[in-house]
Parts: structure tokens; C-alpha cells; sequence
């Protein structure tokens, strides 16, 4: 099956995934423009009045960037929306989206049909993130066009399956549009989640080393010196298990080779100014990527780095 006409001429198969806190306009944009569907979430619009003037900013930039550039235009955005019941803010910032045509939604924890519906009535389309394939035939029951499989090693709230593993069971049944999510930060790595069946390479941790970035130096510099050896995998932050940079555990004052579990009936992803944004601020999520990360660049030149190397391993196997 052929992808979607707003999928289907990205230069580089790659979408930026959406980083809690850390992603927000400016990073968006330069994404987009440098060719691969950038992402943020709705939820890092605070308070919630600040979406709408994000998607203006991001809509009315790509725009005349494209009128600039005809002949190099922008790659569409994507807005995730958090779909648990505990986010109160999702019929407003449903609303927001609606109001400028946003092009791709994300969905997390939880698919809805009333939501895939909404998106569709605009003329949007929506990828749903799963950690297995069971989660995965229920999103594309509910409407769902596409899928973002996020295997082990990816971060935030990543599953534990190998990507080998997702992609084989999703591809026996379904032929739609496919991401792959877990420490993918080079070009090859985007090469060989199309070898395995995947369209698309979804990248998020890379990104946190970017000079658009909203992170700290401090975390900015803790993706360029840290490797896998790093990343601790936790329900206790969120109630949702995700991969974590150690150093920031410590910072907290916590053992993060001995981390309590967390209940997830406490997990909230409310709109609040008391909502989980604050453990998030302090405790770093990351994916097991970041070994390929040794410095802070802009994002232009992030995107550069991964069209060099994924048309250099094409050549390779060419060969």
C-alpha cells in the first residue's frame, strides 16, 4: 500500500517525534523545513491558550516558507494528542487542531474513534503509537490510519519488544503506514527500519541536542556524554514504564538501579500547571540512541547528518 499524499514525498522517511517539554515551535519548524514532519505535543502549550498562537506561528511560517522556496517546500507538522482520560484538556486542544487544519495527529495511551473521526473530517490523518500487536489492531479497528510502533530501547514510554519482532507481526496483517520508534539516531538505522518493513523512521532523542531544543544545557549535554549504559527503564515517574537518563535520576536524589514501581492507576497527563510536566523537567527522558549524538547542532544540520549517512548506507548495500 502506497502512503498518504501528506506522507508520500518526504526527502528523508523520517518524523520527529513529539518530546514532552522539549519540543515546541521553533523546533517544529526547523524539522519541517529541513524536510522530515516535525511534532510536539499539545500538552506542552502552557496554559492551553498558547496552542493556538504555536499553530499559528508554525502554520503561517511553513506557509511562506513555501512560497519562498517552491521548489523546496516544507514537510508537514504533526501535533500528539494524549488520549488518556486523565487529559483534560483534550476536547480544547482537539478544537485548536481542528481550527487549523493540523495535517497528521499522533495519538497516545488510548485509541478513540470519536478522535480519528474528527481528524478525518478536516482531512487530516491519524498515527497511533503501540507497544505490541494487539494494541495495534485495536487502533486500526478504531480508525487509525497509520501506526508508530515503539519497540525497546525508544524513549519516554517505550515498549520492550524488539523492533524485528513488532514489525514482522504488524506487517502479516496490516499494509499501512508503518513508523518504527527505538534508538534509531543515524542514517543507517533509518535504512534498516525500511528493510525490516517499516516506511518511516521516528526519531526523538537525537533531537534533544538540537539549539531549537527546550531542554536544559544541562540535558543537552548529558545526551552528547552519555551511551546506553546510561538509560534506566521505569513505570515510577509516570506509571507508564519509560527509558530515562541516570544522571538526572540521581540529581533527584534516587538510586536508579534500584527505582521503586509506580501504580498505574496514579498516571496523569492533565492539563494543569500541576500535572506531570514537573517530574518530567527533572527527570530526562531518552532513548538507548544516543551513543551516535557527540555534540549539540542545529536541527538543520542533525537532518543533514542523517540524509548523508542513510544515502551512504544505501550506496553500501548497493554495492
Amino acid at each position: 500500500m502506497s502512503l498518504p499524499p501528506v506522507l508520500a514525498k518526504l526527502p528523508l522517511p523520517v518524523i520527529g517525534s513529539p518530546l514532552f517539554i522539549i519540543s515546541n515551535p521553533k523546533l517544529v519548524i526547523e524539522q519541517c523545513k529541513a524536510g522530515i514532519v516535525g511534532s510536539m505535543p499539545a500538552l506542552n502549550a502552557r496554559p492551553a491558550e498558547q496552542l493556538d498562537e504555536w499553530l499559528a506561528e508554525i502554520t503561517e511560517t511553513l506557509a511562506a516558507h513555501d512560497r519562498a522556496n517552491p521548489d523546496r517546500p516544507a514537510a508537514p507538522f504533526a501535533i500528539n494528542q494524549i488520549v488518556h482520560k486523565t487529559n483534560d484538556r483534550l476536547e480544547h486542544d482537539m478544537a485548536v487542531c481542528a481550527k487549523y487544519k493540523v495535517p497528521i495527529v499522533i495519538t497516545s495511551l488510548g485509541a478513540r474513534v470519536d478522535i480519528n473521526e474528527a481528524v478525518h473530517g478536516w482531512g487530516g490523518i491519524v498515527l497511533h503509537d503501540i507497544i505490541n500487536n494487539a494494541f495495534a489492531k485495536k487502533a486500526i479497528e478504531k480508525g487509525a490510519d497509520g501506526l508508530i510502533a515503539v519497540a525497546a530501547g525508544a524513549g519516554g514510554h517505550a515498549g520492550v519488544k524488539s523492533p524485528f519482532a513488532l514489525i514482522q507481526e504488524i506487517r502479516r496483517w496490516f499494509d499501512g503506514p508503518l513508523a518504527l520508534s527505538g534508538s534509531i539516531a543515524t542514517g543507517g538505522a533509518i535504512l534498516a527500519a525500511q528493510a525490516m518493513g517499516a516506511d518511516l523512521a521516528y526519531i526523538g532523542s537525537a533531537f534533544i541536542a538540537t539549539e531549537e531544543a527546550r531542554a536544559s544545557e544541562a540535558y543537552k549535554q548529558a545526551i552528547v556524554e552519555c551511551n546506553s549504559d546510561d538509560i534506566v527503564y521505569s513505570s515510577l515517574f509516570t506509571g507508564v514504564h519509560g527509558n530515562y537518563l541516570k544522571p538526572s535520576i540521581r540529581a533527584a536524589g534516587l538510586d536508579p538501579d534500584n527505582l521503586p514501581e509506580s501504580d498505574p492507576s496514579k498516571m496523569s497527563f492533565g492539563g494543569g500547571e500541576g500535572s506531570k510536566s514537573k517530574a518530567w523537567k527533572d527527570i530526562w527522558g531518552c532513548g538507548q540512541g544516543i551513543g551516535a549524538v557527540d555534540q549539540v547542532v542545529p536541527t538543520r544540520e542533525l537532518v543533514a547528518r542523517l540524509a548523508r549517512e542513510y544515502a551512504a548506507a544505501r550506496q553500501r548495500l548497493a554495492a
